[in-house]
């Protein structure tokens, strides 16, 4: 299926490395131009020239219009926004959990979101085929225990897209939510590592249980979060809005 998503203009946080810097691959495959922050400048020195890059914290609102106004001065505009940026947050008991691990948290998975949406709607505007793509989780609609700060983080996440997408309907801008499952890769190993240490038990024990709650007992890929995303930035999906849209194997809980 041909997306034609050649020429649009994206913008993708935290794409210099992990799922980020797959979905800049993936868009740049599909014909798209893209600019992407992150805080890791010496993964942003790997990528590839001709995609526009700045080094930007999204919870730090002074480094988003900056990077907002040279991602639009790179690309002559903007259609996508993706959201991509993230922490794990800490694992631990709510009474155990530092206050500023807590911000921190939610500063980057959820405000994060809110301080690069509003300085992308009024450029989003102009586009004939704008769409925001948030990434939520899992957590994001069945919780996760020791998992406080990002769960509600997330939760948050699936109440901004679902505003969003009634608020700026009328202006021909989609916004939709992604919910991942377990994605391999390095991060979630550290969140399950640490699960295991909170709760004394061995890391094969603890992923074990952890895929058990799925139906489809494997690990979520990138590239399958990038190919949804993909999907959600085409003009074939132009009434497809204010969706919290899974993408985790059929994920019954998370514990």
């Amino acid at each position: 299926m041909d997306l034609q998503l050649g020429g649009l203009r994206v913008v993708v946080t935290a794409g210099a490395a992990g799922i980020g810097r797959v979905i800049v691959d993936a868009f740049r495959e599909e014909g798209a131009s893209v600019f992407t922050c992150d805080v890791d400048e010496t993964a942003l020195a790997t990528l590839d020239q001709a995609i526009g890059r700045a080094r930007a914290d999204v919870s730090d609102r002074a480094d988003v219009a900056a990077m907002m106004t040279a991602a639009v001065d790179h690309l002559g505009g903007l259609d996508v926004l993706v959201n991509n940026a993230g922490i794990a947050g800490p694992t631990g008991r709510v009474e155990e959990i530092n206050p500023e691990d807590w911000d921190r948290c939610v500063e980057i998975c959820l405000t994060g979101q809110f301080n690069c949406a509003r300085l992308a709607v009024p450029h989003l505007r102009r586009s004939s085929n704008a769409s925001i793509v948030n990434l939520s989780s899992a957590a994001g609609k069945h919780g996760f225990a020791l998992r406080s700060p990002y769960a509600a983080a997330k939760w948050g996440v699936i109440g901004f897209t679902k505003s969003l997408a009634i608020e700026l309907g009328g202006d021909g801008i989609r916004v939709n939510a992604i919910l991942p499952g377990l994605v391999a890769g390095d991060r979630i190993r550290r969140v399950l590592e640490a699960k295991a240490q909170e709760q004394g038990v061995s890391f094969a024990d603890i992923e074990r249980t952890a895929l058990s709650y799925a139906s489809i007992k494997e690990y979520i890929t990138p590239r399958q979060l990038a190919d949804q995303i993909l999907f959600l930035a085409s003009a074939r999906n132009r009434t497809i809005s204010g969706q919290a849209i899974s993408v985790d194997g059929d994920t019954r809980m998370l514990a």
